[in-house]
């Protein structure tokens, strides 16, 4: 099966189980039945509990770990859709959100409490939080098709941000576990932990982890709508 295959096999699956949430799962990281409960198994990750600064996705079904990372005092960097803005991340930092932490969590409410940043102001981040459409417990990832989580590992990677070492979580329904085959690019970042509403998969994946930007796989379209990717590709090395 080709990952566009998987994906749709995964949303109609969810659909059909009634385990799907709004706004409905095709097209997009879904959100799903359970979510919330993924939270106190994060907690329980020595990873989790040794990180002060995090990347996290915006998407719906990670929001309670959003949340709880802000409660706990931990600093957010979330991408702007698409990075589609010079200043493509937003710092969530707890210190100067107050009573607004939980609206923070959410995409809307990190737009309007977060501040955004530029790449260079980023701290080196100590672990990443990301959503999926259908993991493997070997740690293969399939996202929603867009490639961004992939795009924001290696820049970062670039950037000094993360290291390969640098530990990827995800949160899914049991039912986007699948056992298939997937075939994976270079770029295509493996998880090391996956969370669902009732176990914590260590993967102890050995896949390899992307070494940065492969510039062989983005077309000048895509590399035009990203500001910074235009620059660095302009000034490799800086």
């Amino acid at each position: 099966m080709t990952k566009q295959e998987i994906r749709e096999a995964v949303w109609s699956l969810l659909q059909s189980e009634h385990v799907a949430r709004f706004p409905g799962a095709r097209g997009r990281i879904p959100n799903f039945t359970g979510a919330e409960q993924c939270a106190a198994h994060v907690a329980e990750l020595e990873v989790w509990q040794a990180a002060r600064f995090i990347k996290a996705n915006p998407d719906s079904p990670q929001r309670a770990i959003r949340h709880l990372a802000l409660k706990q005092g931990k600093k957010i960097y979330m991408a702007v859709p698409r990075l589609r803005e010079e200043k493509c991340f937003i710092e969530l930092d707890p210190a100067r959100l107050g009573k607004d932490i939980y609206k923070a969590s959410s995409i809307k409410g990190a737009f309007e409490f977060g501040r955004q940043i530029p790449v260079r102001e980023m701290k080196p981040v100590d672990l990443i939080l990301c959503g999926s459409v259908a993991v493997r417990r070997d740690g293969a990832r399939i996202g929603k098709g867009g490639g961004y989580s992939d795009l924001e590992y290696a820049i970062a990677l670039e950037r000094g941000i993360v290291t390969s070492r640098t530990p990827i979580i995800t949160t899914v329904h049991p039912l986007q576990i699948i056992t298939g085959r997937i075939a994976l690019k270079p770029h295509d970042i493996p998880v090391d932990f996956i969370v669902t509403p009732i176990e914590i998969i260590n993967c102890k994946t050995k896949l390899a982890k992307p070494k940065g930007i492969y510039w062989e796989y983005l077309d000048d379209e895509k590399i035009a709508a990203i500001p910074l990717l235009e620059k660095m590709k302009a000034r490799p090395g800086k």
